[in-house]
């Protein structure tokens, strides 16, 4: 039963990393362009959970939580770039 659920999880968040791709292509406005990458990151980040739970190994785990470490420190940088043209003061 677990099995039914990963793939349709899988389907899922597959399918939602390509409608965040399309936005990050053809998105009107910077602002949409990082909002793509952040929300690609965090379904990048269930996959790899998702993998992990299939696989049964806690290392994808620890793999997942550094994603989200870099995901939330690069929009976070990117954000600071695009209001104010530079990232350090």
């Amino acid at each position: 039963m677990i099995e039914y659920a990963l793939n349709f999880g899988f389907f899922a968040l597959s399918l939602a990393v390509l409608l965040n791709l399309w936005r990050l292509v053809h998105g009107p406005s910077v602002i949409d362009r990082v909002l793509a990458v952040d929300t690609m990151v965090i379904n990048m980040i269930a996959l790899i959970i998702f993998f992990g739970i299939h696989e049964g190994t806690p290392v994808y785990f620890e793999a997942a939580l550094i994603l989200a470490m870099f995901g939330f420190v690069s929009t976070v940088a990117l954000c600071r770039f695009v209001l104010r043209g530079d990232i350090i003061e």
